[in-house]
């Protein structure tokens, strides 16, 4: 009889995890939108805080960002390629990115900021664990 029993048991059990597996949290992944700038030699630091303050201010005039980050280069491996000023925007689809991408104040930010850069590097991902 227990022999019977314990292969319906298994099925049981078995099932039972797959639900458990079903109802459990999806990792979320999200859109991480990279720009690294290297400014032109003849950029103050007028010029340069000005920017930082403009970049961060897209937050709050354009609700498809999620998050915003930034920060100074500080790594030791010397591989920047002159890129001094990391930033890192979140967004929830590439719809959003997207409308990031046309916004007027993005188009506005670039205008200003493309006078003062000799080079600036961007790529998108998705997120992994």
């Amino acid at each position: 009889m227990i022999m019977k029993i314990l292969p319906i048991l298994a099925i049981l059990l078995t099932l039972g995890s797959l639900a458990m597996a079903a109802d459990a949290p999806a990792t979320k992944s999200v859109l991480r939108h990279v720009v690294a700038f290297k400014f032109k030699e003849t950029a103050t630091k007028e010029n340069i805080t000005q920017i930082e303050n403009e970049f961060r201010a897209l937050k709050t005039k354009i609700p498809e960002i999620k998050g915003y980050e930034w920060g100074l280069n500080t790594s030791p491996e010397k591989l920047n390629k002159g890129c001094t000023h990391g930033f890192i925007l979140t967004f929830n689809t590439e719809k959003d990115r997207d409308t990031y991408l046309n916004h007027p104040q993005h188009k506005a930010f670039g205008g200003l900021v493309k006078t003062l850069l000799d080079d600036v590097f961007v790529m998108d991902f998705w997120t992994k664990e």
